[in-house]
């Protein structure tokens, strides 16, 4: 044991049989401990690191410490984003602002057309909270709006769990999205900006289906346990009037804050890096056609928007990742104070409340970047170089879509082992970075992100929480779970995978 520990420590190199090797018993751990022992992501994530770490090159003494060092990289990316995203959520619910977002749009469609209401409400409530919070606050909405069409039980319940599923495995700030751009070196303004070009048709392929599937499969609406005593409660209690609810604009303001602070900081960069790409080109004749022409075009925009270019650097704070969404935080609480009228200890355990469920996210993301970080070590790699071509795909698309087609597949295998989408995102891209390394793709690397995020919809069955959720929730049993929620998944996830591959196809340009 020692006799390799050694020949490892002082490997500048290892063979490539020996690299998959690790990568196997990595997998084999995370899976393992996850399903078959039951531990917690984060113990399972840390300890494949561990392991990987020990089997892979490099200095004796630091195999362990260098572990830690990459949990804590990675937690420094992420913890006041994830952090300041579960008291938005928090705050949203408690204020009425998710409230009253519903409302605005039951009254842009209407009635007739609620499961378009439900489905978009779905859609933007998934970007600041978590899809299970999204889903208990929806739910009654279908169950009310079947007390009085006395139809369409599941199109209403399929609609909500479409619109939130999509944007929860999407866009950024929720847990997989924002550890999926941490892990592939995505800008997190370009993230937001993919995830929703890609979101919206899978969103609408989910309402589809969901019809199609309605039609063929028509559920009466059952009574949940203890559903007599909420409606005792419910009629004892006042009921939310529009004017205990804070306007459209101050409810939408959480979201929309940090996604234009984010998404301009992304733009202005983009513009201030234009002029060094087009003097690239001008320079060097070899690089033409498509190329040259993206970099004519950034060359013109920059040049025409000089007085915006030359606000980059203020960009750069305004538009960090970590204020955007401490500012957003502070103005949720703000409408949650106003709104309410809360106690001190009443907001400071609001906020406490939000910030305990946030910490175990914090320390599973940032476990499954380090256990990604480790399999770098590995030298993962360059012992899949033969995927790609020989290493370069520059000038190969093939190259990069086959990268793409396995992200997808990896993201689905762990989706069906142990069951979280969000554990599937970060571990999935954090063994698609370890593989790829700095490789050219040939396209923007959020496509790459969103083809992960449609793996991890795929196979949900009784190991994820949301098919539990679903069915409890909603009055289904365990069967029509399966044939209903099932189901839908893997369309959103099959369609946000070909919507990235054709977005990858066709080059669709991302700043960032």
């Amino acid at each position: 044991m020692n006799f390799c520990l050694a020949a490892l420590e002082n490997a500048a190199s290892i063979p490539g049989w020996y690299s998959m090797t690790i990568l196997a018993i990595g997998i084999a751990i995370v899976i393992g401990l996850i399903v078959k022992a039951r531990f917690n992501a984060f113990v399972a994530l840390i300890v494949a690191a561990m392991v990987v770490s020990l089997l892979a090159p490099g200095e004796l003494s630091s195999k362990v410490s260098r572990v830690a060092e990459a949990l804590g990289v990675n937690a420094g990316k992420i913890a006041i984003v994830i952090g300041m995203a579960a008291i938005i959520g928090e705050c949203m619910m408690l204020s009425g602002a998710a409230h009253r977002i519903v409302q605005a749009c039951l009254g842009i469609f209407g009635e007739r057309r609620a499961p378009l209401a439900l489905a978009s409400s779905g859609f933007v409530l998934g970007i600041p909270v978590f899809f299970d919070t999204v889903f208990y606050l929806l739910v009654p909405l279908a169950r009310s709006l079947f007390r009085s069409t006395h139809k369409r039980y599941l199109l209403y319940l399929l609609a909500i769990a479409a619109g939130g599923a999509v944007t929860h495995t999407l866009v950024p700030p929720t847990p997989g999205p924002l550890a999926m751009a941490g892990n592939l070196g995505i800008n997190l303004g370009a993230m937001m900006l993919g995830g929703i070009l890609v979101g919206i048709p899978t969103a609408a392929a989910g309402l589809a289906f969901s019809v199609w599937l309605d039609r063929r499969m028509p559920l009466e609406m059952r009574a949940l346990p203890g559903e007599e005593v909420l409606e005792h409660d419910a009629e004892v209690a006042p009921p939310v009037t529009p004017q205990a609810l804070p306007g459209l604009f101050v409810s939408l303001l959480p979201i929309l804050l940090p996604v234009l602070l984010i998404s301009s900081n992304t733009i202005l960069d983009h513009f201030a890096k234009a002029s060094a790409k087009s003097a690239l080109v001008a320079a060097s004749p070899s690089v033409q056609g498509e190329a040259a022409q993206k970099a004519f075009l950034d060359s013109y925009l920059a040049d025409s928007a000089t007085p915006l270019a030359s606000w980059n650097r203020y960009s750069a704070v305004w538009g960090n990742p970590s204020l955007a969404l401490m500012l957003s935080a502070f103005l949720a609480a703000i409408v949650y104070v106003r709104q309410r009228r809360p106690t001190a200890k009443d907001l400071e355990r609001t906020v406490e409340t939000s910030l305990m469920s946030a910490g175990l996210i914090i320390l599973i993301t940032a476990s499954g970047g380090a256990f990604g970080a480790m399999l770098k070590e590995a030298q993962i790699g360059s012992a899949i170089q033969s995927i790609f071509n020989g290493g370069d795909t520059s000038g190969a698309p093939l190259g990069g879509m086959l990268v793409m087609c396995l992200a997808f597949l990896l993201a689905a295998l762990l989706k069906v082992a142990q069951g979280s989408s969000t554990v599937a995102m970060i571990t999935g891209s954090s063994m698609v970075a370890a593989m790829i390394g700095t490789t050219d793709i040939g396209f923007s690397k959020v496509y790459l992100a969103t083809a992960i995020a449609g793996g991890s919809l795929i196979g949900s069955w009784m190991n994820d929480s949301g098919f539990w959720i679903f069915a409890k929730m909603g009055g289904l049993t365990e069967t029509e779970a399966l044939k209903s929620w099932t189901p839908m998944l893997i369309v959103l996830g099959v369609t946000a995978f070909l919507t990235s591959l054709l977005c990858a196809a066709l080059h669709i340009p991302l700043p960032g």
